[in-house]
């Protein structure tokens, strides 16, 4: 015994299903031609990700900084390194 009669409450779940799909599929297209125009002009756009930005940087002279870290004093490598 199949039931075919659909009640109000299925009309009511395809609407909402249906909107709600609708709503979805227009956020991915929204996100898809987003990245595909910031892929196109990508070139000359540099994102903030907390790098310093080399474009923005002056030109110096590199720095001379120490080949191995900073040893804490008193620990022991440290007691062993200054005899």
């Amino acid at each position: 015994m199949a039931i075919t009669r659909d009640s109000d409450l299925h009309h009511r779940r395809f609407g909402r299903n249906l909107g709600l799909g609708l709503v979805l599929v227009a956020f991915a297209v929204l996100v898809f031609g987003l990245t595909i125009v910031k892929v196109q002009s990508g070139h000359s756009m540099e994102a903030f990700d907390h790098q310093p930005r080399v474009s923005l940087t002056p030109a110096t002279e590199p720095v001379n900084r120490p080949a191995a870290p900073v040893i804490a004093p008193g620990a022991p490598i440290a007691q062993e390194a200054s005899q």
